[in-house]
């Protein structure tokens, strides 16, 4: 849709702080503006003009050059409001106001001559900024291991002193998890920011940036509360209404475990016969089969009609997005009857302000409100609409590998003892793992046969090095990483072995090893200083039971 461009008297304030000082920029020495705001974020650019020309004699001084070239962190908030004479009858402005963190900044100085050799000095300075969690959460790569925690206490974890989390979405973010990983990789291009949109996603909640708090707020359902304000027609230009794609196709869930395999359709009505999408899932436990199912369901809601809205001129009473309006009640702006006596909810907004100098009035340095060219945009949604908007993302790579050691409270602390631990929710049994790297957390991990068939039944023993593989929320064992103390033989007999028992001193050793280049084979029970053993050498058979002095 075309923007509509006018001219439009506005009052903006800039205020950047650094280093906890703030400098102001106001109408009169902007010379454009630019803001792009969703229900999910924000990011705007400014240029703005100021003059130094104390060196030569003048008034004006640039308070702003010594900290703009630190390295600091900068803090914008940016107001815009309408500028209108005001009678009594008229409600008093409101200012459409953003907070952001500066990206990028740039500076031109330019010295002009005038008449003899004075020189007055302008900078231009040019900024871009975004919203807290987009500049700062995507520097934000942790690589971090929780047990008995919620998803809340990762969140609050990593919100970091300029990130203001809310919440509503109990059902998700309150729930104590035996485990979670939050496992990110700076080269892998994911972040915390990704990591939060993708957890979102996958659990159809809802991420929304409050542009009253300047906080961010995580929820089950859109907020849907509040008096919702009355558009005049007199601020309008046009609108379009605009009909999102249609979801086309069915879901299956499948579950491949081998006993007691299953698929569950999901189907909608407006899907089209053979076209669908399968979930694949390996799992024991039932209830993760029927939550995923449940999941889909959710995920094939479909989306309702959107109105584009171009306006005339900036309101009197600012919106942002998560607003709710209603369109002026005549059929002009009915939208073909899908608007009339409807609720909506600003989902976007684009608003853009410059100063070209052909407006044909003189802006004056420093004045308060200045003339701009000026347009502005703004995507409006059904108030029930349950689809959630949200900034390009990409999921984060599972498993991470870390190394751990296994742990059994059998037997005495010297005994290299094996335990299945009984997980009460499931009834399934595993290993208990103690991660050394994240302060001895112990996480539990499928206890099964892992790398070897069926019919051998070696468990882990307590204290083994094992390679650990972590996902989100489930952690497996992926490989065993050393001997057995007494297991390794001598290189030079070529030996192999297989030692059993709780400790060498009490277990059963089965060896084959070289003596002289000829096979000798060894079967040794040692308890203490008993031993029985069968050895078979070169032209003799030994059987021999004593006890050692």
């Amino acid at each position: 849709m075309t923007q509509h461009i006018v001219n439009e008297r506005l009052a903006v304030t800039l205020t950047l702080t650094i280093g906890g000082k703030a400098h102001k920029v106001i109408a009169g020495s902007m010379k454009r503006f630019s803001l792009e705001l969703w229900s999910w974020g924000l990011e705007g650019e400014a240029e703005f003009l100021l003059l130094d020309t104390q060196g030569h004699g003048g008034q004006d001084k640039d308070e702003l050059l010594a900290d703009f070239l630190k390295p600091d962190l900068v803090q914008v908030t940016l107001e815009v409001k309408a500028v209108l004479p005001e009678t009594s009858g008229q409600p008093t402005h409101t200012a459409l106001k953003v907070q952001g963190y500066v990206t990028e900044k740039s500076l031109v100085e330019q010295a002009i001559a005038t008449g003899g050799s004075n020189l007055i000095i302008h900078r231009r300075y040019g900024i871009r900024f975004v919203d807290a969690a987009r500049l700062l959460w995507r520097q934000h790569h942790p690589c971090v291991l929780y047990t008995q925690k919620t998803l809340q206490d990762v969140l609050d974890a990593h919100k970091g002193e300029k990130i203001s989390l809310t919440y509503d979405w109990s059902a998700v973010l309150s729930a104590q998890h035996p485990m979670i990983f939050v496992g990110l990789d700076p080269q892998d291009g994911v972040s915390f920011y990704d990591w939060v949109l993708w957890l979102v996603h996958s659990r159809v909640g809802v991420f929304t940036y409050d542009y009253t708090a300047q906080g961010y707020k995580l929820a089950a359902a859109k907020d849907a509360s509040g008096t919702p304000l009355a558009l005049k027609e007199d601020n309008l230009a046009s609108l379009e209404l605009l009909l999102p794609e249609v979801i086309r196709h069915d879901v299956n869930v499948l579950n491949a475990i081998a006993e007691g395999s299953e698929i569950k359709a999901v189907t909608q009505a407006q899907a089209v016969t053979g076209i669908r999408q399968d979930v694949l899932l390996v799992t024991a436990i039932a209830d993760e089969v029927q939550a995923r199912a449940t999941l889909e369901t959710n995920r094939l809601k479909a989306r309702g009609p959107e109105v584009e809205v171009l306006w005339r001129s900036f309101p009197e009473k600012a919106v942002a997005p998560g607003a709710l309006v209603k369109l002026p009640a005549n059929d002009a702006w009915g939208a073909a009857g899908v608007a009339k006596d409807e609720t909506f909810r600003v989902r976007s907004m684009r608003l853009h302000g410059e100063v070209t100098g052909e407006q044909g009035e003189e802006e004056v340095y420093g004045d308060p409100h200045a003339l701009f060219s000026f347009s502005m945009s703004t995507r409006l949604e059904p108030k029930a609409e349950t689809y959630v908007e949200l900034p390009a993302w990409q999921p984060p790579h599972y498993p991470r590998y870390v190394e751990g050691l296994i742990v059994s409270e059998q037997g005495e602390d010297a005994d290299e003892t094996w335990q299945a631990y009984t997980d009460s929710a499931t009834s399934l049994d595993g290993y208990k793992v103690k991660i050394p790297l994240y302060e001895d957390q112990i996480i539990a991990a499928p206890f099964n046969p892992n790398l070897l068939p069926g019919h051998f039944y070696f468990p882990a023993y307590k204290g083994e090095r094992v390679l650990v593989a972590l996902d989100f929320q489930r952690a497996w064992i992926k490989r065993f990483l050393d001997w057995r103390t007494g297991a390794r033989m001598p290189q030079d007999g070529q030996g192999v072995q297989l030692l059993v028992g709780k400790t060498p001193e009490k277990g059963t050793a089965i060896k084959h090893y070289y003596t002289d280049d000829k096979p000798v084979f060894l079967m040794q029970r040692t308890h203490v200083k008993d031993t029985q053993k069968i050895q078979i050498g070169e032209g003799n058979l030994l059987i021999e039971v004593k006890e050692e002095q």
